[in-house]
């Protein structure tokens, strides 16, 4: 019989941590005057779950094995979107559970839809719940995805194993330091974006919880109108800026404080992750020359912004971009597929898959005109293997079909075309806005019946998790192994 005390006690770890960090919209709810019970009563729930939860599974064994690795990071996520709901219920804006859940999952995955229609009056202890779910859920994909999934082999995650031991599918003690490091990386790098933030102009509070989603790139902002709302240059360059150096992956400041200084320069994501931002701004800027329109400063700041938003799966806005036309909604489409780097916050494909398949196809096409040539795929000076290879096109065929079964499922709820589609795109790729009248830039996801948001809030899990961690718990043949 399996043992999964491990798993358990981390949960109740984890709910502990979560019941803990309710403290702070405490504090906001003590200085602005909004004291009442619901954090008081989410935090007292969640911390005793957790410590029943650890309690009841103090003699767990000290490593994961692969089934239980598996178990764990479903679980993880599903209990903290669950006790992560409960402020919303509890709080004055009296949400269903339905729509709870939603605004939690959508935190805790840095997904970033909403379904609160009047975020400016928001109370502030909520805004700020909303903030410190997404900066967790960020930092919790980014140590997963550099500890546990390389081990799990989602997806082909494997290649970026931190130890060249893969006979073991123990958990590696080095990862404990890895984590910590990583986890200071990201204190370091939200300090400095709400410096910048207030330095440029907004106020103590909104820098913080903007820096907490701006690293995290989940897009939760405590206005409707999003960053849009500051309308200031220096906001939105910082918000690129350090959206970009979330969406990089994390292990390469690691090894830049391990003295490669060149290691920005010379990772092959990094470097192809900035051709996309760069090449899809000048596609839209010749497009919009093409309509006629004036292309001024202002105009490439917002193709820029909006470039950086929605490829890395951040989801902040700034400008409707459903105005400039159909194409620049079809490309946007296109760039929430793509995302940014593994290893990262970001969201989506991820740029080295992208890289690989590419590698295959042009692969492919010259074993067609050399049948008898012999080509090796590599990645970083490393060869790509035949199950790497099918673990990465296996992902990417099945993220794609997960995606039309989504949106079909969608419409079926009774939604439109492009909400069914962009819906689903924007909750499988975690981005957060999607296209149209009711859930574009300048909407949400309030009007949407409850049955599409339960879809909406299985498809970000499964974004998030890399598809895989999750499917295959419903495997029988999972349990029997």
């Amino acid at each position: 019989m399996p043992n999964y005390k491990t798993v358990f006690f981390t949960l109740g770890v984890l709910q502990i941590i979560l019941g803990i960090s309710m403290i702070i919209p405490i504090i906001f709810q003590i200085i602005f005057n909004e004291l009442d019970s619901s954090f008081i009563g989410a935090g007292i729930i969640t911390i005793v779950f957790g410590v029943l939860f650890s309690l009841s599974n103090l003699d767990h064994q000290k490593k994961l094995n692969l089934q239980q690795a598996f178990l764990l990071t479903a679980l993880s996520w599903l209990s903290i979107a669950v006790f992560g709901s409960l402020p919303f219920i509890f709080s004055t804006l009296q949400l269903s559970v339905t729509d709870a859940f939603f605004e939690s999952m959508s935190g805790i995955t840095t997904t970033g839809s909403t379904i609160i229609t009047n975020l400016n009056d928001g109370p502030k202890s909520i805004l700020v719940w909303r903030a410190i779910l997404q900066w967790l859920g960020g930092i919790g994909i980014i140590v997963m995805a550099i500890t546990l999934m390389p081990i799990m082999n989602v997806g082909g995650m494997q290649l970026f194993k931190i130890s060249s031991n893969d006979a073991s599918e123990k958990i590696l003690p080095k990862s404990k330091e890895i984590s910590l490091r990583l986890i200071i990386i990201y204190l370091i790098l939200t300090f400095f974006c709400a410096t910048f933030y207030k330095i440029f102009g907004m106020g103590y509070f909104d820098s913080l919880t903007h820096s907490m989603t701006t690293i995290a790139t989940g897009g939760f902002s405590n206005y409707n109108e999003s960053i849009g709302y500051f309308n200031s240059a220096n906001i939105e360059i910082t918000a690129m800026i350090f959206i970009v150096l979330g969406s990089i992956p994390f292990i390469t400041y690691i090894k830049f404080l391990n003295g490669n200084k060149k290691i920005f320069i010379s990772d092959s994501q990094i470097r192809s992750f900035l051709k996309i931002i760069l090449i899809s701004i000048i596609i839209l800027s010749i497009y919009l020359i093409f309509k006629n329109e004036s292309i001024s400063t202002k105009i490439i700041r917002q193709i820029s912004f909006n470039v950086v938003s929605i490829l890395t799966g951040t989801g902040y806005v700034t400008h409707e971009f459903d105005n400039w036309g159909s194409f620049p909604l079809i490309f946007f489409l296109i760039l929430m597929f793509i995302g940014g780097c593994a290893g990262s916050t970001a969201c989506g494909i991820k740029i080295f898959r992208i890289q690989i398949l590419y590698a295959f196809i042009i692969n492919q096409l010259k074993k067609i005109i050399y049948p008898r040539g012999v080509f090796v795929i590599k990645y970083d000076n490393n060869n790509v293997d035949d199950k790497f290879m099918s673990s990465i096109i296996s992902f990417i065929y099945l993220y794609v079909a997960i995606f039309f079964i989504i949106t079909a499922l969608l419409s079926l709820s009774g939604l439109d075309f492009v909400t069914s589609i962009s819906g689903a795109a924007t909750s499988i790729s975690n981005v957060g806005p999607g296209l149209g009248s009711l859930i574009g830039p300048n909407g949400n996801f309030s009007l949407l019946p409850d049955i599409s948001k339960w879809i909406l809030s299985l498809a970000m899990i499964l974004g998030r998790l890399e598809l895989f961690a999750i499917l295959v718990l419903f495997l029988p043949s999972f349990w029997r192994n």
